[in-house]
């Protein structure tokens, strides 16, 4: 399985950008995609998740803010950002679990960086 991130970059504080991540390769079925985040010096933290039968989950820090959807069609998650803040600057990951050829599992992106300028 394969994961292609794209959608990161320089934005002002308080803009908005939409991250896309699609995965590819021998998939029988996607279980949950997500995407986490990791900010210099800091540890990868949860940003969101969403199921297959799209349940999703937050992290309070972006509650009200961003919104996580997938197009099970295309094998993609996506997550639209809005209300950025300095704090949300990081390298984002997306991460998959799936069942696919040779049993499947968790799956990370490459990251996208996103920076939030005040």
């Amino acid at each position: 399985v394969q994961l292609q991130a794209s959608g990161g970059g320089l934005v002002q504080v308080g803009g908005s950008l939409r991250l896309s991540c699609a995965a590819s390769g021998s998939i029988f079925s996607i279980v949950r995609m997500g995407w986490y985040r990791q900010a210099p010096g800091k540890q990868r933290e949860l940003v969101a998740l969403i199921n297959r039968d799209t349940e999703t989950n937050y992290a309070d820090s972006v509650k009200g803010r961003f919104t996580i959807s997938r197009d099970n069609a295309k094998n993609t998650v996506y997550l639209q950002m809005n209300s950025l803040k300095p704090e949300d600057t990081a390298v984002y990951y997306c991460h998959v679990v799936a069942l696919a050829r040779g049993g499947g599992g968790g799956y990370w992106g490459q990251g996208t960086l996103v920076t939030v300028s005040s």
